[in-house]
């Protein structure tokens, strides 16, 4: 039971705050009660029991075997820099598009370490322009640029995008550079392949598909990106790939490692593989096209531009012209305790996020869609009541796609 603040008087609310959120998402409660157990020691001899498991597992999530993947404590962001920083030289020419606000700080983070970036701007909406990378790399027969950057799901457009093209337009012209990827909010939930699509580097991050808290975040590396690390003047210290690979060899860190959340992680990756992995995928896919058809039903639209961008662990729903989304929110949390995603930087006020990835199942998503509903209803527009939570329930019963509506106008 929680407690909010009414007309200056304090007051208990019965149940919880629905989180729906694209990160952090819900923590499953065997990977809460994991985490509950005593400080340990991590300089003993048998903590690789623990850790070098872990390392493993986070390996056939990455779906690598030729690579390796470094655990750090820090957010995704953390691991974009550890990413830049240990394989690219100041200077560097880099290939990027922007598209979303996490592809606009990625490209942003590339500026403030000193690497000149390409940066091809499509619309908030689409997603990675392979066709444009593909010519770009063409053109560039000197191999001028050392890495491309491609972000598998924009979190704030709820847009995914297509790695093995990045890679197909690599090969095609025999292009030496590496290939970064941001899987914060696609790997563990998104079908991922790193070895088969050539990824040299991933970054993922534990409060998302691993149901954990913030906190850790995942590097995937491969063999030509480490090799690289031994040639890289970029200065860097907490990040460093060498002492991670020599520390890490045995089970160990650099630092002193945030052990609870290790144990977390072991049970995030026991509740992944008991269900399978394919299994996840399929689930995620399944309760998003609900969620969709739901949206869909109450005559809105996605920021996604076209379905082949549509993502499988985030929504960014459009509300009609004169309908602030801020208000759709700030309703559905204060009044309804649920919490939806903001729209970031220029979709501010234009739309909010329905994250549907982690510990979720077919009910979870009709209560998003049911505290939506009544939310979009007290902000003006004129949605009926109860089209979208009929529509994912059909969806969900039959796998039936119901009729689109046309675009709704405010009350």
């Amino acid at each position: 039971m929680t407690t909010a603040t009414h007309r200056g008087a304090t007051r208990p609310k019965p149940g919880m705050t629905h989180l729906f959120i694209p990160g952090p998402t819900n923590v499953p409660e065997a990977v809460r009660l994991a985490m509950n157990v005593p400080m340990q020691d991590m300089r003993a001899a048998d903590f690789g029991e623990l850790t070098l498991p872990l390392f493993d597992g986070l390996k056939r999530v990455f779906k690598t075997d030729a690579g390796r993947v470094f655990i750090f404590p820090s957010s995704g962001t953390g691991a974009w820099e550890a990413a830049i920083t240990n394989t690219l030289n100041p200077g560097d020419k880099v290939l990027m598009s922007r598209f979303g606000q996490f592809s606009h700080l990625w490209a942003e983070m590339a500026g403030r370490l000193g690497l000149r970036p390409e940066v091809i701007d499509v619309p908030w909406g689409a997603g990675v322009p392979v066709e444009d990378y593909a010519a770009t790399l063409a053109a560039d027969t000197r191999h001028e640029i050392k890495a491309v950057f491609a972000t598998h799901n924009e979190t704030a457009t709820g847009v995914a995008s297509d790695i093995a093209g990045v890679r197909a337009a690599l090969d095609a012209c025999d292009h030496p550079a590496l290939l970064f990827v941001d899987g914060v909010s696609s790997i563990g939930s998104i079908d991922f392949r790193m070895d088969e699509w050539g990824v040299d580097l991933a970054v993922a991050g534990s409060q998302k598909g691993f149901m954990m808290p913030a906190g850790l975040a995942f590097l995937g590396v491969s063999a030509k990106a480490l090799a690289a690390s031994a040639g890289c003047t970029q200065r860097r210290a907490y990040f460093e790939f060498a002492d991670m690979v020599r520390m890490n060899a045995d089970g160990f860190f650099p630092y002193t490692p945030p052990t609870q959340l290790f144990h977390g992680l072991k049970a995030a990756l026991e509740l992944l593989f008991a269900e399978g992995l394919e299994a996840v995928f399929a689930r995620h896919a399944r309760l998003a096209e609900g969620v969709r058809q739901g949206v869909f039903a109450w005559g809105l639209d996605l920021c996604a531009l076209e379905p082949r961008w549509y993502s499988d662990t985030v929504s960014a729903v459009l509300v009609p012209e004169d309908v602030d989304a801020r208000e759709v929110i700030r309703i559905g949390y204060e009044r309804y305790r649920t919490s939806f995603g903001s729209g970031l930087s220029q979709l501010a006020g234009h739309v909010f996020r329905i994250g549907h990835l982690g510990d979720l199942n077919e009910v979870s998503c009709l209560a998003a869609l049911a505290s939506a509903e009544m939310s979009l209803r007290d902000a003006g527009a004129a949605v009926e009541p109860g089209a979208g939570v009929a529509a994912a329930q059909e969806w969900f019963r039959t796998g039936e796609r119901q009729p689109r509506l046309h675009a709704v106008a405010a009350e």
